[in-house]
């Protein structure tokens, strides 16, 4: 599904972030990620949703449905979790179909995850704006 360009990019991701790092990929399924009593950067929903939306081809509602679901079984594990995600609705409006459903549901999915977190910052230019 990923072209060469993606694949460089997860390298340099992946080169970026050193060795004291952990690195755990998981395409969907979170709750199947060993992190009890861990410290867990989870970067990031948007490509987690992606792979949801992808495999429901493109099904909104159904989409939205496994990801809240999904996400309910990962955040009952004991963690500090830390999440990062993509603020799809300030860009431009998307010309294709399948682009405004996607940003509609990483809207909601946001709305949903930004609803349980403690504390919840927008980062502009690298600057943090706390939201909640």
């Amino acid at each position: 599904m990923w072209d060469e360009d993606f694949r460089l990019r997860i390298q340099r991701h992946r080169n970026d972030r050193g060795q004291h790092w952990i690195n755990i990929e998981e395409e969907k399924q979170l709750s199947s990620c060993e992190v009890e009593d861990q410290t867990v950067l989870l970067d990031c929903i948007t490509l987690w949703l992606t792979n949801i939306f992808f495999d429901n081809q493109f099904d909104m509602d159904r989409s939205l449905e496994e990801a809240k679901a999904e996400w309910n079984r990962f955040v009952q594990k004991e963690m500090n979790l830390i999440v990062v995600s993509n603020e799809l609705g300030m860009g431009v409006h998307p010309i294709e179909e399948s682009a405004r459903k996607f940003a509609d549901l990483q809207g909601w999915m946001n709305q949903y995850i930004a609803q349980q977190a403690s504390q919840v910052f927008l980062m502009i230019s690298g600057i943090p704006v706390k939201i909640k």
